[in-house]
């Protein structure tokens, strides 16, 4: 079918469906959702790096760094999760091996993150919540011991 006969048939202008202005608009996409992945990441980082400033002007205790840890390992999280999608978004249009190889590896590498990240926050999660448990029952003894 020849580029008239493709415009009669489906309406749209041959430069609508070519592939080349399909890579651009996916090679667009590709770098908007690696940026959002890598601001996510920063923000992150910032926020973390206030917190973690307070907390030890403050003299806090470690599940106060705990805390600070676990909001940053879920803006990484966050932020991986749209580095992988850029990376499935890389393959999109006609890849070749080499190219599904690479996202392959990609893919492994960054889900093997999240998962571990995820497994890590899980339990400093459970953690913090004992420590906030324990010290809630010595407050509570505290206070109906004095109230004898």
């Amino acid at each position: 079918m020849d580029v008239l006969a493709a415009e009669e048939t489906t309406g749209f202008p041959h430069s609508f469906l070519s592939e080349e202005l399909l890579e651009d608009y996916v090679n667009l996409f590709i770098r908007v959702v690696e940026a959002v992945g890598a601001i996510v990441i920063f923000i992150g980082a910032v926020i973390a790096t206030v917190q973690f400033v307070r907390a030890a002007v403050r003299g806090r205790h470690r599940d106060e760094f705990v805390r600070v840890r676990l909001g940053l390992a879920r803006y990484l999280l966050l932020g991986l999760e749209f580095q992988l999608a850029s990376d499935v978004l890389r393959t999109a249009i006609a890849p070749s091996f080499e190219e599904i190889g690479k996202l392959a590896a990609i893919a492994a590498i960054r889900t093997a993150l999240n998962y571990f990240l995820g497994k890590e926050i899980a339990e400093e999660r459970e953690e913090v919540e004992k420590n906030d448990e324990r010290r809630r029952e010595r407050e509570g003894g505290r206070a109906g011991g004095d109230r004898t």
